[in-house]
C-alpha cells in the first residue's frame, strides 16, 4: 500500500456539443451550480464551462469544452466511460421521480455493490449516473460519487492507483463477459470511488462530443502537487511541468490503461476573480486574453443561466 493517499476527485472535464443545451440541462435538470464561465485555455474560441455545488467545493465540478459541429465520441477501453453524483438514499425515490416528471429518461436503477444506482443520459447521449449514497442530499449537494475507468486490462491501473496513489480494493462484481473492480480512497470526502470496468471485445473508446476528456484528483496545495508529481514520475509516468488553470494549477499523464489523469490544487479556487454569490455570471478570462475580450465575445455563442 501506498505510505501517501489521495483524497478524491477535484473535478471531471468532458466535451459537449452546443453549449446552451449543456447549461439547461445540467443547470435545471441535475439541480448544479454554473460556477465558472471561462475559455478552453487552448481554444479561446470556446467556451469551458464549469458546474459545482453552491460554494464549488473541489469533487464537485464537473466541467465542459462545449464544442459545436464535432462528431459524437464513442465510449470504450482506454477512456473514463461515467461519472457518478451522490445522491441520499432517503430522497433517491423522489429525486428520480421528479426527473422522470421533467421528462428524463430515467434508467433503472439496479444493484451496484450494494447501492442503487440509476442512469440519465445527457443532451450528448453521455451517461450521469446517481448512486443512492448514505447520508447525501440531492446531486446538487451531494458532489460526485465516482469515476468509471474502462480499461482491455485491470491490473495495471488497479497497480497504480492502489501501489502508488493510495486508493483501497472495495471488491467485484463480473458476469457474462464483463468484470467490475471497485477502489476508493481512504476517509470521507467527495469522488472517493473509482471502478475499474473491462468487457470483451470492446472497439478501442473514441474522443467526441458525449465523451470524458479527463478526471482530475484532489491535491491540497502546490507543494502536495508537487510532492505527487515526484512520486509518478517515480511511477513511470510522463507527467506535464505545474501547468497555472487560473483556479487551480494542474499536471496532467496518462495512466497506463491510456486514461488522461489530472491532479489539480484545490487554491485558489473559483472566487479568485468574482465574489462567490455572483460565480458563472459574467465571462471569465486569462489574463492572456483580455486583451482580445471583444474578439473572443464576438465569437462565443450567447448563453444564459
Amino acid at each position: 500500500m501506498a505510505d501517501k493517499r489521495m483524497t478524491g476527485l477535484h473535478h471531471v472535464t468532458a466535451i459537449s456539443g452546443p453549449p446552451q443545451a449543456n447549461v439547461d440541462f445540467f443547470t435545471k435538470l441535475m439541480d448544479q451550480r454554473l460556477v465558472k464561465k471561462t475559455v478552453n485555455f487552448d481554444d479561446p474560441g470556446t467556451y469551458h464551462l464549469y458546474y459545482g455545488n453552491q460554494t464549488a467545493d473541489p469533487g464537485t465540478i464537473l466541467t465542459f469544452f462545449p464544442f459545436e459541429g464535432v462528431p459524437r465520441g464513442r465510449p470504450g477501453p482506454g477512456m473514463a466511460s461515467a461519472y457518478s453524483y451522490a445522491v441520499g438514499d432517503a430522497v433517491f425515490g423522489d429525486v428520480l421521480a421528479e426527473m422522470r416528471a421533467r421528462g428524463a429518461g430515467v434508467s433503472g436503477p439496479e444493484e451496484r455493490f450494494g447501492q442503487q444506482v440509476a442512469s440519465v443520459s445527457d443532451p450528448d447521449g453521455a451517461t450521469v449516473e446517481l448512486v443512492a449514497t448514505p447520508g447525501a442530499h440531492g446531486p446538487a449537494e451531494g458532489g460526485f460519487h465516482g469515476v468509471t475507468l474502462w480499461q482491455d486490462d485491470l491490473a495495471p491501473t488497479q497497480a497504480l492507483l492502489v501501489d502508488r496513489m493510495g486508493y483501497e480494493e472495495v471488491g467485484s462484481e463480473s458476469g457474462d463477459g464483463w468484470e467490475r473492480l471497485r477502489l476508493k480512497a481512504p476517509g470521507d470526502a467527495r469522488g472517493t470511488v473509482v471502478d475499474l470496468f473491462r468487457r470483451d471485445g470492446a472497439p478501442r473508446g473514441q474522443q467526441g462530443t458525449g465523451t470524458i476528456h479527463h478526471v482530475a484528483f484532489r491535491a491540497e496545495d502546490d507543494a502536495d502537487q508537487l510532492d505527487w508529481r515526484e512520486r509518478m514520475l517515480e511511477a513511470g509516468m510522463q507527467v506535464t511541468p505545474v501547468i497555472d488553470r487560473q483556479y487551480f494549477n494542474a499536471i496532467y499523464f496518462r495512466e497506463p490503461g491510456g486514461v488522461l489523469f489530472e491532479i489539480a490544487t484545490d487554491p485558489p479556487g473559483f472566487t479568485r476573480d468574482e465574489p462567490l454569490e455572483s460565480l458563472g455570471q459574467s465571462l471569465k478570462l486569462p489574463e492572456q486574453y483580455e486583451g482580445i475580450r471583444d474578439r473572443i465575445e464576438a465569437a462565443l455563442p450567447p448563453i444564459t443561466a
